[in-house]
């Protein structure tokens, strides 16, 4: 019997920040509500089963309009799991949080958003990541 495998390739157009902090994650959305004015709200966590190897939940914090979206995910599985690296981002687990960012222009570009995240008090370390470049980038696909 033949067996079949699909290979899927996902392009990610965000732009991904990992941030550096050791505040709560209610504590760093109101700061960026605040310092971007924005209006990032809590949804849902998100959950990921990993059949055999238990689930992982990550809190999330979302701010969308028509032109732009802003994704605020803690990279840190919330819930106790027996796995080594219980991370949304295994890639990059020395940040915290990532902050996914869509159609970005404007007061909003990369560069403009990245000084002033590292402007943050809350905020000891920001640096941005192509999304293509990690190796579980499907996690970050929402």
């Amino acid at each position: 019997m033949k067996t079949f495998t699909l290979d899927v390739e996902y392009e990610c157009d965000f732009a991904l920040f990992g941030l550096v902090s050791s505040t709560r994650d209610y504590t760093l959305a109101w700061a960026l509500n605040r310092a971007l004015r924005l209006r990032l709200i809590r949804q849902p966590e998100l959950l990921l089963n990993l059949l055999s190897r238990g689930r992982l939940v990550f809190t999330h914090y979302l701010h969308a309009t028509e032109t732009l979206t802003f994704r605020l995910l803690r990279n840190r599985s919330i819930a106790p799991s027996n796995l080594k690296k219980p991370f949304l981002a295994p890639d990059i687990k020395e940040y915290d949080y990532l902050l996914a960012v869509s159609n970005g222009c404007g007061a909003l570009a990369d560069e403009e958003l990245l000084q002033q995240l590292a402007a943050l008090d809350i905020v000891q370390y920001v640096c941005q990541f192509d999304p293509n470049t990690l190796k579980y980038k499907e996690n970050l696909i929402l």
